[in-house]
């Protein structure tokens, strides 16, 4: 199947082949059906599916066949994180070239001109809002937000805004809007709280489910059994016997993060933090430095995992296995995007192996498991049940300092 099959507006259709595409992903060939037809979705898609054109092709094809004004908020896009808002809004002003679509994106960490044009957009309208939901509660508190006419609503990876503890901001966000619209909500996993909340905001749903959970085919993974005192020696072996031009480091604490970036560049490596610590103009022109390859590593949180959209990126390590198994799945799916091919690296010490037997039985399928380098020693051997132990004993430690 082609997009001009799926009957989209010929100006949606010039953007998409100026930038060369021309069959759609299966995600987008299943949802843009059924977004044409008014129908509520509920899609499920692992990352790298193209998912946000999924939504952003109808959308844009509604707002020119019906030649929608953009004096009020048309569509609202909500996300979890200011990278992935400024993501979607990025692909799409390339998508919209030829339609004349407006859009803006809305998140914290702005100074004083990004608020006026916030207000700006949000007052006298903009075709498309893709939004935080603090930031939008911050906006839609003051009154002047003119949603009177929203069509549409978005939920970008839902399940992760959930997890982040958005639910009450995604009711109250909802309160604001028309009762009369089109739901659109994505997400990675469909746990019981996604359902919940979406009988709660939307009618008889139409259920897509795509390749959930399955890393990319050309994704090569690989463990590394590991002491958490041998992880640095065993990055910089890799860096020195490997040519890896684009390297992310994945941790699962903003404090692990820092102490990462650090030890590796006590070594002399180039590498740079992003987390959500810092200021968003700081993370911006780290992640723009990354993309230009001027930055060889970044070490980040799993909040990062889904907002990175850089291509090329040769190598994923995850420092520690991640708690839950669709963490992994994101990481290792920031590799190999746009037809490249790419490595995740996983360290596993004593008390993760519970963990990455856990994401095994979801992927149903083992991962090769290695030994660190004989000059660095010998790292635990794998037996998640014998080691079961460590990881209750982790548990427990981490339970105290909360």
């Amino acid at each position: 199947m082609t997009f001009k099959e799926l009957k989209l507006h010929e100006n949606v259709l010039a953007g998409l082949e100026a930038i060369g595409f021309d069959q759609p992903t299966p995600i987008q060939e299943q949802a843009i059906p059924h977004v044409l037809a008014g129908k509520d979705i509920i899609g499920c898609a692992q990352t790298g599916t193209g998912k946000t054109a999924a939504f952003l092709l109808p959308l844009m094809h509604k707002i020119c066949s019906e030649n929608i004004e953009d004096d009020h908020v048309n569509s609202l896009i909500i996300c979890p994180t200011r990278e992935l808002a400024i993501q979607i809004d990025q692909q799409l002003q390339g998508l919209s070239y030829f339609t004349g679509v407006s859009s803006i994106p809305i998140y914290g960490g702005g100074d004083g001109n990004a608020f006026t044009q916030e207000k700006s957009a949000l007052s006298k309208g903009t075709h498309i809002v893709v939004g935080t939901p603090g930031k939008l509660i911050s906006h839609l508190n003051m009154g002047y937000v003119n949603v009177s006419k929203l069509q549409n609503l978005v939920l970008d990876e839902a399940d992760r805004m959930l997890d982040m503890g958005f639910s009450d901001d995604l009711k109250k966000i909802i309160s604001f809007l028309p009762k009369d619209r089109q739901n659109l909500m994505f997400s990675a996993t469909m746990p019981p709280k996604i359902r919940s909340l979406a009988k709660e905001a939307m009618v008889d749903p139409v259920e897509i489910n795509i390749a959930v959970s399955k890393p990319a085919e050309r994704v090569t993974q690989v463990a590394i059994m590991a002491y958490d005192h041998q992880k640095i020696e065993i990055i910089k072996h890799l860096l020195r016997y490997n040519d890896i031009p684009s390297l992310i480091i994945f941790a699962s604490r903003k404090i692990k993060v820092k102490e990462i970036a650090k030890a590796l560049q006590k070594e002399g490596l180039d590498a740079k933090e992003i987390s959500s610590d810092l200021e968003q103009k700081q993370r911006e022109e780290i992640l723009r430095a990354f993309k230009n390859k001027q930055v060889q590593m970044l070490v980040a949180t799993d909040v990062i995992s889904r907002g990175i959209d850089v291509d090329n990126i040769d190598m994923v390590i995850n420092y520690d296995v991640p708690n839950d198994p669709e963490d992994y799945i994101h990481r290792i799916g920031r590799t190999a995007r746009a037809a490249s091919e790419g490595e995740g690296v996983t360290f596993i010490n004593q008390e993760d192996q519970g963990k990455f037997e856990r994401i095994e039985r979801m992927m149903e399928s083992e991962i090769r498991k290695l030994q660190p380098p004989a000059k660095i020693g010998e790292g635990p051997e794998y037996n998640p049940k014998a080691n079961k132990k460590f990881e209750q004993k982790g548990r427990s430690f981490r339970q105290k300092r909360k």
